[in-house]
């Protein structure tokens, strides 16, 4: 029997447990093929503050989901037992012992086969996690959608922030260069060549101005083909959309992408073999309708749908 989300008339939306789709809660991620997991933190940021209450913002505006996927067919909770296992304690005082508190933790849900879906918190984390993922997996595939590249050699001499976790993640070995696609970077920069060392080292980048007007299917089809079956892990910065649908994030750049093509994406990488997603830098404080919550809640949704094991059309 599957965990389900609880329905809207089995409690008003506005009840019930304050977890991802009002899922059961777990302990731990024994028998689970998805665990959601919040890493409510902002100490990484490096302009606008807030993210810590992310997960919790997020999962408030997961309420109004509902479990079938109306246009791909999806129905997850028919394939998946999935459940919330709360949240990673960082220490919200040391940014360096909380990344190491990260790690630690998926070690430990990751002894299971387990698929962890975060809810962040800042960009910093994905480098705690792909670390674990990687004594897992090995050097993974990358699907980065992100209006920055994050691959500063440091910011204010430190080795982890948000804006470093790709590099960190390329020089220590935890990706497979030639299979990581960086997508949607835009804005301003302090050198020409900003983007251009990424692609030195394999990387596809993908600037938004490439995909303006225009749909990203066929963008999903390249990624699968090169991808193929390698382990692969997706990584969506919410401030890759433009602020006029996503104003709630640090460090917002415009000109970014729709949420239909934000979709288009998700639903185009169907048949990777994905072994972990992360959803970052929602800041509540800086949208108080609450609509960037609830598109990162609709695109976490998303990628759950095209989780291995989940039916449905591409």
């Amino acid at each position: 029997m599957y965990n389900q989300p609880m329905g809207g008339n089995e409690m008003p939306r506005f009840g019930g447990p304050g977890t991802f789709m009002r899922l059961p809660t777990a302990q731990t991620a024994k028998g689970l093929d998805v665990g959601f997991i919040g890493i409510p933190m902002d100490i990484g940021t490096s302009w606008r503050s807030g993210t810590r209450f992310g997960p919790k913002q997020i999962r408030a505006e997961s309420n109004m989901l509902r479990p079938y996927n109306m246009w791909t067919k999806a129905a997850p909770f028919e394939h998946l037992q999935c459940a919330d296992l709360g949240d990673v304690a960082i220490n919200t005082f040391d940014l360096k012992d909380s990344v190491r508190r990260i790690t630690a933790y998926y070690d430990e849900v990751l002894q299971h086969d387990v698929i962890p879906m975060t809810l962040g918190g800042d960009h910093t984390l994905s480098l705690p996690v792909l670390r674990a993922i990687a004594k897992k997996h090995g050097p993974v595939a990358l699907v980065h959608v992100d209006a920055h590249a994050d691959i500063n050699e440091h910011m204010f001499g430190e080795d982890i922030a948000h804006g470093t976790p790709f590099r960190r993640a390329h020089e220590e070995g935890l990706l497979q260069d030639d299979k990581v696609f960086q997508i949607g970077l835009r804005g301003t920069g302090y050198a020409a060549d900003d983007f251009d060392e990424a692609r030195r080292w394999g990387f596809t980048v993908v600037q938004a101005e490439e995909t303006w007007h225009q749909s990203l299917t066929p963008l999903a089809q390249q990624i699968r083909e090169k991808i193929g079956d390698t382990p692969c892990y997706i990584t969506y910065d919410i401030d890759s959309l433009d602020p006029a649908y996503a104003p709630g994030t640090g460090t917002p750049e415009i000109c970014g992408l729709t949420p239909p093509q934000a979709v288009e994406l998700i639903r185009g990488l169907k048949g990777l073999n994905i072994v972990g997603t992360d959803l970052v830098e929602v800041s509540p404080p800086y949208d108080p309708s609450g609509n960037t919550a609830l598109v990162a809640a609709n695109l976490i949704y998303e990628m759950l749908c095209i989780l291995p094991g989940v039916s449905g059309k591409s």
